[in-house]
């Protein structure tokens, strides 16, 4: 998480026009740029996803979860409220690799299942803003989300006796983040934090009911973060 915030820092401090912002009288970039009804943008970013698991017995190892970073990409649409308040629209495509590992298992075939999940996702935002102080105006967001995941293999008749980690296909949940605007000269560029918290039971337990992958798993839900960068 350090990497992250030094990451986003870095951009903001090697940006001319961020640095320009802090003069004591800066020349305003895109005065009528939040004056519209209507806004339009794209944003790309990368993600970590983990899991969140709830046990029947609270007996034995926890499953092991190895997390990697992903990528997200989608577009944004947005309505003005007043000053201080938009709704927004963000659908995207995000793609995320987790690796779990189970206990209890002395060979690794067993133990091991890598899961690949593509989710599309359909956001919907409220983002409240504080007043804008020169180029730079900070926010916060947080809202509801549904997304599909392409990779769940819902529908598969194998189970982890055959190899086959399932998810469930449907996902619902909320987002919750901060960020910052600045108004560059030919655009408001956004880098943004944002936390996901699924609601839904992802897993689709095996068919046998006492499978030593699944059967011990009461629930098992998304928790992750992912960084934006929003060019409107």
């Amino acid at each position: 998480m350090r990497n992250i915030f030094f990451l986003v820092g870095l951009i903001l401090l090697t940006s001319s026009s961020s640095l320009a912002q802090f003069n004591k009288d800066p020349i305003l970039n895109l005065q009528n740029e939040d004056k519209r009804f209507l806004n339009w943008g794209y944003y790309l970013g990368f993600n970590q996803y983990d899991f969140q698991f709830e046990y029947q017995d609270d007996i034995g190892q926890d499953i092991l979860v190895d997390k990697s970073f992903g990528f997200n990409v989608g577009l944004i649409g947005e309505m003005r409220i007043n000053e201080f308040l938009d709704a927004r629209f963000e659908p995207g495509l995000l793609y995320t690799a987790r690796t779990l590992g189970f206990p209890g298992f002395t060979s690794e075939v067993d133990a091991i299942r890598e899961v690949k999940s593509t989710y599309i996702r359909f956001p919907l935002l409220l983002k409240m803003s504080a007043r804008r102080f020169g180029n730079w105006k900070p926010f916060v967001t947080g809202g509801v989300y549904t997304s599909m995941n392409l990779g769940s293999k819902e529908d598969s008749l194998d189970d982890n006796s055959s190899g086959e980690f399932r998810m469930k296909k449907n996902v619902y949940g909320y987002e919750l983040g901060f960020g910052l605007d600045i108004y560059t000269e030919y655009f408001k560029f956004s880098p943004s934090i944002r936390g996901v918290f699924a609601l839904t039971d992802e897993l689709v337990p095996d068919n046998d009911p006492n499978s030593p992958w699944t059967g011990n798993i009461n629930a098992m839900r998304t928790r992750g973060f992912f960084i934006n960068f929003t060019f409107e």
